[in-house]
């Protein structure tokens, strides 16, 4: 039995390393998707239903709230792809060492940062 472990572990001073909290925000984004699509699929539905109901999407579409929904959404695809390629690379066996691992994450946020500033620019 190891005596040095803690009895009384306090979660928040617990610092977790960038590929965790790539790895929790990856299933993040997968709920941010799974949501935004909902509201995205309700929209379109709104659109193919009538002529009155594809003006009042199109007008909808035009808001910037519905901008930054639509925004958020893509980001959270652009973030969730590019993590789901790094979960299955390591499936492969491709960057499971411990020197990899901070440099696949590393790789994860900065080609994610990209990917969603052009699409900033796109939606915007």
């Amino acid at each position: 039995m190891n005596h040095k472990r803690p009895v009384n572990l306090d979660l928040r001073t617990v610092r977790l390393p960038l590929a965790a909290i790539v790895s929790i925000t990856h299933r993040i984004s997968g709920l941010l998707l799974f949501a935004g699509s909902a509201v995205l699929l309700w929209l379109l539905g709104l659109s193919l239903s009538s002529a009155a109901g594809f003006a009042q999407a199109a007008n909808l579409v035009g808001s910037p709230l519905v901008k930054l929904l639509v925004w958020g959404v893509l980001s959270a695809l652009a973030y969730h792809m590019v993590a789901g390629v790094k979960h299955l690379l390591l499936d492969l066996g491709i960057g499971e060492s411990r020197e990899a691992g901070p440099v696949g994450a590393k790789l994860v946020v900065v080609v994610s940062v990209v990917l969603i500033v052009v699409m900033g620019v796109w939606v915007w």
